[in-house]
């Protein structure tokens, strides 16, 4: 069952997800961004234990608080990992009143017909069971627009759909992201033809299933305005997708009710050599302008 304190935390207030989501193939830039070189570790396992210390120290910062950052994605291991001598998800929302997201995807196909679809997830529904148990609030699963092709993008829309019915069914919140590469250069028409396809989706949805959406900021402004007020969506969230905190803050402040689920912007001026004064204010620096960006908008 959902959390309705979570829920309404989700739908209602003010604020930005963070994404602490990093897996195997984005950690090494994360911690290469963090100040932390490959030389640095050896293995996957010093490498995960190496991010999450950078997570931990995030968490666990004095400007890391909820309703400012409503909610945080994880990655699997940082859910089951803990902070302070508390199981993450617990000490998010005990402790920081953050609503705790979990990252289920296992990353992308090659290429094909202009999208990058979700791997096969075959133990995904353990893993569902895994996070209600820990009481997670929702989940998270990224595939790529590559190019305007109508056939491969009704594919990676059908997809998402299917697999967040099924989230649904375990009484977690899904976040469909099908993101649409800034590289590309029809970029505006994948949006166009991905805004139908995820309406149709949205319509054919029963009445009692939630889901939040995580897109590119579209290149015309105010295009998934519209979605933010679909009765089956809880949240329609904005990824940075590669542009620097500045410019994904300043074309974000240009979409009404889209709010912030950056990751590499939420932490690109934050390094493992800071003093904590350092690094704590820089990271208060950082959501504040996030902030303002998902809650104050310049005019239509």
């Amino acid at each position: 069952m959902i959390d309705a304190g979570m829920l309404g935390q989700m739908t209602v207030k003010d604020g930005f997800i963070a994404a602490l989501d990093q897996s195997g193939g984005s950690t090494p830039g994360a911690l290469r961004l963090y100040g932390v070189p490959e030389s640095a570790y050896n293995g996957d396992k010093e490498m995960f234990a190496l991010v999450h210390k950078m997570r931990v120290r995030i968490m666990t910062a004095p400007a890391f608080q909820g309703p400012q950052v409503l909610a945080a994605i994880l990655f699997e291991a940082t859910m089951d990992g803990e902070v302070l001598g508390e199981p993450t998800p617990t000490y998010l929302w005990n402790e920081r009143g953050i609503v705790p997201i979990l990252k289920v995807d296992k990353g992308l196909d090659e290429e094909k017909d202009g999208v990058s679809l979700l791997k096969s997830m075959p133990d995904l529904g353990k893993l569902l069971d895994r996070a209600v148990a820990k009481g997670m609030f929702g989940t998270k699963m990224r595939s790529v627009v590559h190019r305007a092709s109508p056939t491969g993008i009704a594919a990676i829309v059908a997809q998402q759909f299917d697999v967040a019915v099924e989230i649904a069914a375990r009484g977690l919140v899904p976040i469909v992201e099908p993101e649409v590469s800034i590289k590309a250069t029809d970029k505006a028409a994948c949006e166009t033809l991905l805004l139908d396809a995820m309406r149709s989706r949205l319509d054919a949805l029963p009445s009692d299933v939630r889901v939040m959406l995580k897109l590119t900021i579209p290149t015309t402004k105010d295009l998934y305005a519209g979605l933010t007020k679909h009765p089956n969506v809880a949240r329609v969230v904005a990824l940075s997708g590669g542009y620097s905190r500045a410019q994904a803050c300043r074309l974000l402040a240009q979409n009404h009710g889209m709010v912030a689920s950056f990751s590499r912007a939420l932490a690109e001026d934050l390094r493992a050599s800071m003093s904590d004064d350092e690094f704590n204010a820089a990271l208060a620096r950082s959501i504040d302008e996030i902030y303002r960006a998902s809650s104050v908008k310049t005019a239509a």
